[in-house]
Protein backbone atom coordinates (compact mmCIF):
# COMPACT_ATOMS: atom_id res chain seq x y z
CA UNK A 1 0.00 0.00 0.00
CA UNK A 2 0.94 3.16 -0.66
CA UNK A 3 1.84 5.77 1.98
CA UNK A 4 -0.51 8.39 2.71
CA UNK A 5 0.69 11.73 1.26
CA UNK A 6 -1.56 14.14 3.53
CA UNK A 7 -2.40 14.56 7.32
CA UNK A 8 -5.99 14.28 5.96
CA UNK A 9 -5.25 10.84 4.64
CA UNK A 10 -3.61 9.67 7.39
CA UNK A 11 -6.03 10.71 9.69
CA UNK A 12 -8.84 8.88 7.59
CA UNK A 13 -6.19 5.55 7.90
CA UNK A 14 -6.36 5.84 11.62
CA UNK A 15 -9.97 5.59 11.51
CA UNK A 16 -9.84 2.34 8.73
CA UNK A 17 -7.04 0.82 10.96
CA UNK A 18 -9.58 0.52 14.07
CA UNK A 19 -11.87 -0.55 11.94
CA UNK A 20 -10.38 -3.16 10.64
CA UNK A 21 -11.07 -1.86 7.08
CA UNK A 22 -7.54 -1.57 5.97
CA UNK A 23 -4.55 -4.53 5.09
CA UNK A 24 -2.43 -2.08 7.38
CA UNK A 25 -2.18 -3.51 10.77
CA UNK A 26 -1.07 -2.04 13.63
CA UNK A 27 -1.49 -3.17 17.56
CA UNK A 28 -3.04 -1.34 20.10
CA UNK A 29 -0.18 0.92 21.33
CA UNK A 30 0.77 1.58 17.83
CA UNK A 31 -2.17 2.32 16.90
CA UNK A 32 -2.71 4.82 20.01
CA UNK A 33 0.68 6.67 19.00
CA UNK A 34 -0.86 7.45 15.31
CA UNK A 35 -3.64 8.73 16.57
CA UNK A 36 -2.36 10.89 18.78
CA UNK A 37 0.23 12.20 16.00
CA UNK A 38 -2.33 13.20 13.49
CA UNK A 39 -4.24 15.46 16.39
CA UNK A 40 -1.50 17.51 16.65
CA UNK A 41 0.14 17.62 13.04
CA UNK A 42 1.80 21.35 13.90
CA UNK A 43 4.00 19.42 16.69
CA UNK A 44 5.14 16.44 14.38
CA UNK A 45 6.12 19.05 11.88
CA UNK A 46 8.25 21.33 13.89
CA UNK A 47 9.91 18.77 16.89
CA UNK A 48 12.47 15.86 16.69
CA UNK A 49 11.45 12.49 17.11
CA UNK A 50 13.28 12.40 20.50
CA UNK A 51 11.14 15.20 21.20
CA UNK A 52 8.24 13.90 19.92
CA UNK A 53 8.98 10.25 21.47
CA UNK A 54 9.15 11.97 25.08
CA UNK A 55 6.02 13.78 24.95
CA UNK A 56 4.30 10.39 23.87
CA UNK A 57 5.83 8.09 26.50
CA UNK A 58 7.58 5.53 24.26
CA UNK A 59 10.82 5.02 22.35
CA UNK A 60 12.20 6.79 19.23
CA UNK A 61 12.67 3.69 17.81
CA UNK A 62 8.62 2.88 18.39
CA UNK A 63 7.72 6.31 15.85
CA UNK A 64 10.49 4.67 13.22
CA UNK A 65 8.74 1.04 13.20
CA UNK A 66 5.63 3.21 13.20
CA UNK A 67 6.26 5.34 10.22
CA UNK A 68 7.97 2.29 8.00
CA UNK A 69 5.07 0.22 9.23
CA UNK A 70 2.75 2.32 7.34
CA UNK A 71 4.80 2.50 4.21
CA UNK A 72 7.26 5.27 5.02
CA UNK A 73 10.97 4.98 4.35
CA UNK A 74 11.58 6.57 7.81
CA UNK A 75 10.45 9.17 10.24
CA UNK A 76 11.48 11.78 8.38
CA UNK A 77 9.54 10.44 5.23
CA UNK A 78 6.64 10.29 7.58
CA UNK A 79 7.22 13.79 9.36
CA UNK A 80 7.44 15.47 5.62
CA UNK A 81 3.55 14.58 5.39
CA UNK A 82 3.17 16.94 8.60
CA UNK A 83 5.84 19.45 7.02
CA UNK A 84 3.93 20.06 3.58
CA UNK A 85 0.56 20.14 5.14
CA UNK A 86 1.99 23.05 7.05
CA UNK A 87 3.67 24.92 4.24
CA UNK A 88 0.07 24.84 2.20
CA UNK A 89 -1.45 26.17 5.69
CA UNK A 90 1.30 28.96 5.58
CA UNK A 91 0.39 30.19 2.38
CA UNK A 92 -3.09 31.67 3.73
CA UNK A 93 -0.50 33.99 5.16
CA UNK A 94 -2.98 37.08 5.92
CA UNK A 95 -6.29 34.91 6.89
CA UNK A 96 -4.14 33.34 9.47
CA UNK A 97 -2.65 36.32 10.17
CA UNK A 98 -6.23 37.45 11.27
CA UNK A 99 -7.06 34.66 13.21
CA UNK A 100 -3.96 35.21 15.38
CA UNK A 101 -4.79 39.02 16.06
CA UNK A 102 -8.01 37.46 17.13
CA UNK A 103 -6.66 34.53 19.48
CA UNK A 104 -3.97 37.13 20.61
CA UNK A 105 -6.58 39.50 21.61
CA UNK A 106 -8.48 36.38 23.53
CA UNK A 107 -5.19 35.97 25.54
CA UNK A 108 -4.23 39.38 26.11
CA UNK A 109 -7.71 39.91 28.00
CA UNK A 110 -7.00 36.35 29.73
CA UNK A 111 -3.40 37.79 30.33
CA UNK A 112 -4.64 40.85 32.65
CA UNK A 113 -5.25 38.45 35.71
CA UNK A 114 -1.79 37.31 35.79
CA UNK A 115 -1.32 40.09 38.35
CA UNK A 116 -4.17 38.69 40.16
CA UNK A 117 -4.42 36.05 42.95
CA UNK A 118 -4.10 32.37 42.39
CA UNK A 119 -7.48 31.58 42.72
CA UNK A 120 -8.08 33.82 39.52
CA UNK A 121 -4.59 32.48 38.18
CA UNK A 122 -6.21 28.74 38.34
CA UNK A 123 -9.66 29.70 36.42
CA UNK A 124 -7.25 31.38 34.03
CA UNK A 125 -5.51 28.50 33.36
CA UNK A 126 -7.98 26.30 32.76
CA UNK A 127 -9.88 28.62 30.16
CA UNK A 128 -6.71 28.62 28.52
CA UNK A 129 -6.26 25.30 28.61
CA UNK A 130 -9.98 25.17 26.78
CA UNK A 131 -9.66 27.40 24.32
CA UNK A 132 -6.50 25.13 23.25
CA UNK A 133 -8.40 22.30 23.30
CA UNK A 134 -11.13 23.94 21.18
CA UNK A 135 -8.46 25.14 18.38
CA UNK A 136 -7.36 21.91 18.01
CA UNK A 137 -11.00 20.29 17.19
CA UNK A 138 -11.85 23.01 15.28
CA UNK A 139 -8.59 22.25 12.96
CA UNK A 140 -9.94 18.88 12.28
CA UNK A 141 -13.62 19.31 11.68
CA UNK A 142 -14.98 17.60 8.82
CA UNK A 143 -17.92 19.75 6.97
CA UNK A 144 -19.50 16.72 5.39
CA UNK A 145 -19.67 14.48 8.95
CA UNK A 146 -21.02 17.96 10.53
CA UNK A 147 -23.71 17.93 7.20
CA UNK A 148 -24.49 14.19 7.48
CA UNK A 149 -24.38 13.72 11.29
CA UNK A 150 -27.00 17.08 11.77
CA UNK A 151 -29.31 15.42 8.99
CA UNK A 152 -29.38 12.14 10.50
CA UNK A 153 -29.91 13.89 14.15
CA UNK A 154 -32.42 15.75 12.78
CA UNK A 155 -34.72 13.29 10.20
CA UNK A 156 -34.37 9.85 12.40
CA UNK A 157 -37.39 8.55 13.93
CA UNK A 158 -35.93 8.43 17.39
CA UNK A 159 -32.90 9.49 18.83
CA UNK A 160 -30.93 7.58 22.10
CA UNK A 161 -27.88 9.53 23.83
CA UNK A 162 -25.28 7.28 25.99
CA UNK A 163 -22.55 8.59 27.96
CA UNK A 164 -21.56 7.54 31.60
CA UNK A 165 -20.24 8.08 34.40
CA UNK A 166 -18.98 12.00 33.81
CA UNK A 167 -20.28 12.06 29.89
CA UNK A 168 -23.29 11.20 31.32
CA UNK A 169 -23.65 15.44 31.97
CA UNK A 170 -23.09 15.82 28.58
CA UNK A 171 -25.62 12.72 27.17
CA UNK A 172 -28.08 15.29 29.02
CA UNK A 173 -26.85 18.61 27.57
CA UNK A 174 -27.58 16.81 24.50
CA UNK A 175 -30.72 15.12 24.62
CA UNK A 176 -32.14 19.02 26.54
CA UNK A 177 -30.65 20.48 23.40
CA UNK A 178 -32.16 18.00 20.77
CA UNK A 179 -35.85 17.98 22.70
CA UNK A 180 -35.93 20.96 22.22
CA UNK A 181 -36.56 21.15 18.79
CA UNK A 182 -37.48 18.01 17.55
CA UNK A 183 -40.03 14.91 19.21
CA UNK A 184 -38.41 11.72 20.48
CA UNK A 185 -34.84 11.70 21.92
CA UNK A 186 -33.78 10.33 25.28
CA UNK A 187 -31.16 8.94 26.95
CA UNK A 188 -30.44 5.59 26.14
CA UNK A 189 -31.01 3.99 29.77
CA UNK A 190 -33.27 6.64 31.25
CA UNK A 191 -34.53 4.10 34.55
CA UNK A 192 -31.66 2.22 34.79
CA UNK A 193 -32.96 -0.96 33.33
CA UNK A 194 -30.24 -1.48 31.01
CA UNK A 195 -28.84 -0.56 27.40
CA UNK A 196 -30.09 -3.90 25.83
CA UNK A 197 -33.53 -2.54 27.06
CA UNK A 198 -32.85 1.09 25.24
CA UNK A 199 -31.39 -1.08 22.08
CA UNK A 200 -34.61 -3.23 22.12
CA UNK A 201 -37.18 0.15 21.79
CA UNK A 202 -35.15 1.21 18.49
CA UNK A 203 -35.27 0.17 14.93
CA UNK A 204 -33.49 0.25 11.78
CA UNK A 205 -32.76 4.31 10.82
CA UNK A 206 -32.79 4.72 14.97
CA UNK A 207 -29.67 6.90 15.52
CA UNK A 208 -27.75 6.18 18.93
CA UNK A 209 -25.30 8.41 19.96
CA UNK A 210 -22.24 7.49 22.37
CA UNK A 211 -19.62 9.89 24.43
CA UNK A 212 -16.99 8.41 26.05
CA UNK A 213 -13.12 9.55 26.61
CA UNK A 214 -10.17 7.94 28.07
CA UNK A 215 -10.40 6.29 30.18
CA UNK A 216 -12.76 4.97 27.87
CA UNK A 217 -15.66 3.36 30.13
CA UNK A 218 -15.61 -0.36 28.61
CA UNK A 219 -19.79 -0.54 28.49
CA UNK A 220 -20.18 2.40 26.19
CA UNK A 221 -18.22 1.29 23.64
CA UNK A 222 -19.69 -2.20 24.17
CA UNK A 223 -23.10 -0.52 23.32
CA UNK A 224 -21.92 1.20 20.10
CA UNK A 225 -20.92 -2.12 18.58
CA UNK A 226 -24.09 -3.54 19.34
CA UNK A 227 -26.32 -0.72 17.97
CA UNK A 228 -24.44 -1.20 14.84
CA UNK A 229 -24.39 -4.64 14.78
CA UNK A 230 -28.20 -4.00 14.85
CA UNK A 231 -28.35 -1.79 12.19
CA UNK A 232 -28.96 1.50 13.90
CA UNK A 233 -26.94 4.38 12.87
CA UNK A 234 -23.78 5.44 15.48
CA UNK A 235 -22.61 8.64 16.28
CA UNK A 236 -19.40 8.98 18.45
CA UNK A 237 -18.05 12.19 20.21
CA UNK A 238 -14.71 10.92 21.60
CA UNK A 239 -11.14 11.58 21.69
CA UNK A 240 -9.02 10.02 19.39
CA UNK A 241 -9.16 8.14 16.31
CA UNK A 242 -7.60 4.80 18.58
CA UNK A 243 -11.16 5.18 20.32
CA UNK A 244 -13.12 2.22 20.86
CA UNK A 245 -16.74 4.33 19.74
CA UNK A 246 -15.09 4.77 16.50
CA UNK A 247 -15.12 1.86 14.63
CA UNK A 248 -18.79 1.43 14.82
CA UNK A 249 -19.65 4.75 14.33
CA UNK A 250 -20.81 6.27 10.93
CA UNK A 251 -19.42 9.41 11.91
CA UNK A 252 -17.27 10.24 14.72
CA UNK A 253 -15.81 13.12 16.10
CA UNK A 254 -12.77 13.97 18.23
CA UNK A 255 -12.79 16.68 20.18
CA UNK A 256 -9.30 17.08 23.22
CA UNK A 257 -9.21 17.20 26.99
CA UNK A 258 -6.02 17.83 27.94
CA UNK A 259 -5.95 20.14 30.93
CA UNK A 260 -4.64 20.85 34.43
CA UNK A 261 -8.23 19.80 35.61
CA UNK A 262 -8.12 17.19 38.03
CA UNK A 263 -10.78 14.72 35.92
CA UNK A 264 -11.76 15.43 31.71
CA UNK A 265 -12.03 18.86 30.61
CA UNK A 266 -15.47 19.22 29.72
CA UNK A 267 -15.02 22.87 27.98
CA UNK A 268 -14.25 21.93 24.43
CA UNK A 269 -17.09 18.92 24.60
CA UNK A 270 -20.06 21.47 25.53
CA UNK A 271 -18.88 24.00 22.83
CA UNK A 272 -18.75 21.36 20.15
CA UNK A 273 -22.26 19.80 20.88
CA UNK A 274 -23.36 23.59 21.11
CA UNK A 275 -22.66 23.88 17.48
CA UNK A 276 -23.38 20.48 16.19
CA UNK A 277 -27.61 21.28 18.12
CA UNK A 278 -27.45 24.58 16.29
CA UNK A 279 -26.75 22.67 12.72
CA UNK A 280 -29.45 20.31 13.52
CA UNK A 281 -31.69 23.22 14.01
CA UNK A 282 -31.09 24.56 10.71
CA UNK A 283 -31.80 21.11 9.20
CA UNK A 284 -35.24 21.38 10.75
CA UNK A 285 -35.93 24.62 10.00
CA UNK A 286 -39.53 25.85 10.74
CA UNK A 287 -40.12 22.50 12.51
CA UNK A 288 -37.46 23.52 14.62
CA UNK A 289 -39.69 26.97 15.14
CA UNK A 290 -42.32 25.19 15.65
CA UNK A 291 -41.34 22.68 18.26
CA UNK A 292 -39.30 25.67 20.33
CA UNK A 293 -42.72 27.66 20.27
CA UNK A 294 -44.38 24.40 21.56
CA UNK A 295 -42.18 24.35 24.32
CA UNK A 296 -42.92 27.83 25.20
CA UNK A 297 -46.69 27.86 25.47
CA UNK A 298 -46.21 25.06 27.92
CA UNK A 299 -43.23 26.77 30.16
CA UNK A 300 -45.82 30.01 30.02
CA UNK A 301 -49.19 27.93 30.85
CA UNK A 302 -47.33 26.19 33.59
CA UNK A 303 -45.77 29.54 34.97
CA UNK A 304 -42.37 27.53 35.40
CA UNK A 305 -39.99 30.47 35.08
CA UNK A 306 -39.79 32.99 37.69
CA UNK A 307 -40.71 36.86 36.78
Amino acid sequence: MEAPRSVEALRELAVRIGRGDTAVTLGGKAHAVLAKLVERPEEVAVRTITDLAAGLGVNASTLTRLATRLGYEGFTDFQNVFRDSLAQRHRHFYSQQAERLVAGATARTLGRAETQSVEVQTVVQLARESIHNVEVFLAQLSAADLRSAAKLLAEAPRVRIHGLRQFSTLAGFLVYGLGLIRADVGLLDPQGLGAAEGLAQLQRGDVVVVTSVEPYTRSVGQVAQAAADAGLTVIAITDTRASPLVPPARHAFFVPHESSFFSNSMGAYLIFCEGLLNLVATQLGKGALQALARRERFITGLQIEAE
